[in-house]
């Protein structure tokens, strides 16, 4: 049987220009969900299930709101909010899986289409260690050739190591068997951080769920620890801490500045 949904296997790396260099890359897989065939996933892979415990799961309340809903009426609120008509919108959801019941995502992105399979709006969802999370919206410019670029302002917590006063520049392809999420941060100086995840796609079968368990194993787990393991690293190179401030007193950061391809 045949899904939308998809699987995608590849890499995240992160660079780090000031006040020191540091450098990561790991080897990731994120699983593209179509929120509308997600308990026909559960119904038929082996290892998949939703809301409940497998070797690999999805659950409503790692996001959105939290509160355990359909992650796509909030995903469709959410888009209403921002102006977007979501008559006949097909959503999908590109994360890391729970694995054995423990999931963390720094980064989920919503991707969210017309009926004409246009691209009109991506979703970006991030989460902190602290239990917190936010999303940015944007309204994609459904004449601008691949890939998606446009800019916002630093509006959430994530890493103790950077200030606030940051300015994020995405740059997104999700097409043909590849996906691509590009984002740069930089500071009144100039440069600070430079990340990357990148994914070829694979067919989500059992088989290769089960290959990567053992290929992969333990994930997220995997994740939370490079996390602080890295923060340690950052210690001792001597990189200073910033206080976290207050979450924004919104969930959701509409962007309105899509920027053309250079």
């Amino acid at each position: 049987m045949s899904f939308f949904s998809k699987l995608y296997v590849g890499s995240v790396s992160h660079r780090r220009f000031k006040p020191a260099k540091h450098y990561l890359r790991y080897r990731m897989y994120w699983l593209l969900l179509d929120l509308d065939e997600i308990d026909r996933l559960s119904a038929t892979l082996r290892w998949f299930s939703r809301n409940r415990f497998n070797l690999f799961s999805f659950f409503d309340r790692d996001h959105g709101a939290g509160d355990g809903r359909p992650v796509r009426a909030y995903v469709e609120d959410t888009l209403r909010r921002g102006g977007l008509d979501t008559r006949g919108v097909s959503i999908s959801l590109l994360c890391m899986p729970r694995i054995l019941s423990y999931g963390f995502n720094p980064l989920s992105v919503f991707f969210c289409h017309n009926r004409d399979g246009t691209l009109m709006a991506i979703l970006y969802e991030v989460h902190n260690t602290f239990r917190q999370r936010h999303a940015y919206l944007v309204a994609v410019d459904e004449t601008q050739d691949p890939p998606a670029r446009h800019s916002a302002d630093k509006q959430f917590y994530v890493s103790p190591f950077m200030d606030m006063e940051m300015r994020y520049d995405f740059s997104v392809r999700l097409e043909g068997d590849c996906v691509t999420v590009a984002i740069k941060g930089s500071d009144s100086s100039g440069p600070l951080i430079s990340a990357a995840l990148t994914g070829r796609r694979r067919v989500l079968t059992d088989r290769a769920l089960l290959g990567l368990f053992f290929t992969h194993p333990l994930l997220t787990f995997k994740v939370i620890a490079a996390i602080h393991w890295n923060a340690l690293l950052l210690l001792l190179k001597g990189v200073r801490l910033h206080d976290r401030p207050a979450p924004p007193q919104t969930p959701v950061s509409i962007i309105t500045n899509v920027r053309t391809q250079s």
